[in-house]
């Protein structure tokens, strides 16, 4: 080969890879398929509002959900970033005025901490996780992957939060939290229960998630977690993965069933409506005696295992919104505390 063919061979080589230099850009800027700008942005703020003292409502479009969720966000006051508390409502997701913004003084009692507090809506009958397939009555049910892979990441934008996150949860959502722990396990610094049963592939478990998801919500747990021998229910079990809360701050609380201080004709909530006394008395009494059950299953758990974690395990008190008040109220200074680092 002569000098001119070296030169052409060696032309054609920097042209072909000036071509391909050209075309990654190119596949950069129009998104070819392989390019990570092709890859669309998981979840985005479709729309906000802003309501009383600050209060924001985000629409958030999740690609996990097919579908936009409505969030209600306290932004901390101030202009340095902030950790972010997440609270999660129970087996009716915030429906028919059962959010932590309806029936709490969360709006005074965080006004002058410097947190942002963050109410997903949404959820009922859900337990916050991924469900194996969509159901023909909840429909598409994806909420580990959009509370822990979608969600912060727009918070964080959107309040220019500091990345330290701390969730807590009543009722249904007690269990959760500790399962969005397990499905995301750098994502929290603290965990709080209330009222929660957290474990679920034994008997008592899986009869507790039966009761909400198909006795309250018409869902069918064989498409969130499969049969009941399937290994997902262990899976997705505090209780048998106790272990791995280790180095988490954790506050678990409960009541023993029995009526207590709020449990009165003129307690909060009840304002003389003598059925809705009646039904947290019973209804309310049946529920929290079986979570309470589950409460020192786990506080031995814990224990058995060397997991530090706080257990308030309060004589009376029903399943209702009063006595949560009181524990997140107990439980912030502990929380406050870990997301301070």
């Amino acid at each position: 080969m002569n000098e001119q063919d070296v030169a052409g061979v060696n032309g054609r080589r920097v042209i072909g890879a000036v071509g391909l230099i050209a075309l990654s850009v190119l596949a950069m800027v129009i998104g070819l398929p392989g390019s990570a700008a092709a890859e669309p942005n998981p979840a985005s703020i479709v729309a906000e509002r802003v309501q009383r003292a600050g209060e924001i409502d985000l629409t958030v479009r999740s690609s996990a959900m097919r579908k936009t969720m409505t969030v209600k966000v306290l932004p901390a006051k101030g202009d340095r970033p902030a950790p972010t508390l997440y609270l999660l409502n129970g087996a009716a997701g915030g429906d028919g005025g059962s959010s932590w913004f309806d029936r709490t003084d969360i709006r005074t009692y965080f006004a002058d901490q410097h947190v942002n507090v963050v109410v997903p809506m949404g959820g009922a009958a859900s337990y916050f996780t991924d469900w194996q397939r969509p159901d023909p009555v909840l429909g598409v049910q994806k909420w580990a992957t959009f509370l822990t892979e979608e969600l912060p990441d727009v918070i964080d934008r959107r309040l220019d939060a500091n990345g330290r996150n701390a969730v807590a949860g009543i009722s249904m959502a007690g269990t959760s939290v500790f399962q969005l722990s397990l499905h995301a396990p750098e994502l929290y610094e603290a965990l709080g229960s209330f009222s929660g049963c957290a474990q679920t592939s034994d008997p008592l478990g899986q009869a507790v998630v039966r009761m909400v998801v198909e006795g309250r919500g018409h869902g069918n747990t064989l498409n969130m977690w499969g049969p009941p021998t399937s290994p997902a229910w262990r899976a997705n079990d505090p209780f048998v993965h106790a272990e791995s809360f280790r180095g988490k701050s954790i506050y678990v609380s409960n009541g023993s069933g029995a009526p207590g201080r709020y449990d009165t004709i003129d307690g909060p909530g009840i304002d003389g409506n003598g059925s809705k006394l009646f039904d947290q008395l019973a209804v309310g009494a049946v529920i929290e005696t079986a979570t309470a059950e589950c409460t020192r299953n786990l506080q031995r758990r814990m224990r058995e295992v060397g997991v530090p974690a706080t257990f308030h395990l309060y004589e009376g008190g029903t399943h209702s919104w009063p006595y949560w008040q009181d524990e997140l109220h107990r439980a912030w200074p502990q929380f406050r505390a870990a997301l301070a680092g």
